[in-house]
């Protein structure tokens, strides 16, 4: 009983640093989404496409989470407004980014001067699924060579996602991955998740993506006038 009153009380106090970090974005008009897969699903190759087809229109601002090197953030760098990266090997929650590590990354971005604050999340399909960190949508990447099973092994993930991406379509002809059954799981678990295929090596369904993505920032500066 113990036990769960000390999580229920870690999660509400993420609930609330998540709720103020949300306050200040919409003050500096920032919208922001959290980035969550596996690794290697294709976090950063995202990242650099969407700024790559936005930076022409948008200020994109960049968050990394990794355990242990900075080796994504130093891809990153050059293409981005501003980056920060939180290494979480020493922190008490090193499997996911919580509220707390992202309000202190605010502090250093210089929100004035962004649009969009892309948040890589840590790679796993668990922990990042327990603490919201502020962000506007929840996108979850899954990559071909993971298998479809994904959404029917991790549903937690795949539940409380706005979007799911499913990344590395290139390499469909060489691999057994049923796209329509995971799809059909996912959206069990989520009637109003948002599909997009594509391939970050190729650029493939990137369009679509960015489309989207404008599409919801004009739609959160809306709510806000």
């Amino acid at each position: 009983m113990r036990k769960i009153e000390v999580i229920q009380n870690i999660l509400e106090a993420n609930e609330s640093i998540a709720t103020q970090n949300q306050c200040l974005l919409d003050k500096h008009k920032v919208f922001a989404i959290n980035i969550m897969s596996s690794p290697g699903a294709g976090k950063t190759s995202l990242i650099l496409q969407t700024i790559a087809k936005l930076k022409n229109k948008l200020r994109i601002a960049v968050v990394e989470g990794d355990v242990a090197s900075t080796l994504d953030a130093e891809r990153v760098k050059n293409e981005a407004v501003a980056v920060v990266q939180i290494t979480t090997r020493y922190m008490s929650e090193n499997c996911t980014l919580i509220a707390n590590m992202i309000s202190h990354a605010l502090q250093s971005l210089p929100l004035k001067d962004i649009d969009l604050l892309l948040i890589e999340n840590v790679g796993n399909l668990i922990c990042p699924s327990e603490f919201i960190l502020g962000e506007h949508k929840r996108v979850v990447i899954s990559s071909l060579p993971e298998g479809d099973d994904k959404p029917t092994k991790y549903p937690m993930i795949f539940a409380d996602a706005d979007a799911v991406i499913i990344n590395k379509l290139d390499l469909l002809p060489y691999l057994d991955f049923d796209i329509p059954a995971f799809r059909h799981a996912a959206e069990g678990l989520n009637a109003k998740v948002k599909f997009f295929e594509l391939s970050c090596k190729t650029g493939m369904g990137i369009e679509n993506w960015c489309s989207w993505l404008l599409n919801e920032i004009k739609a959160n500066s809306q709510k806000l006038i």
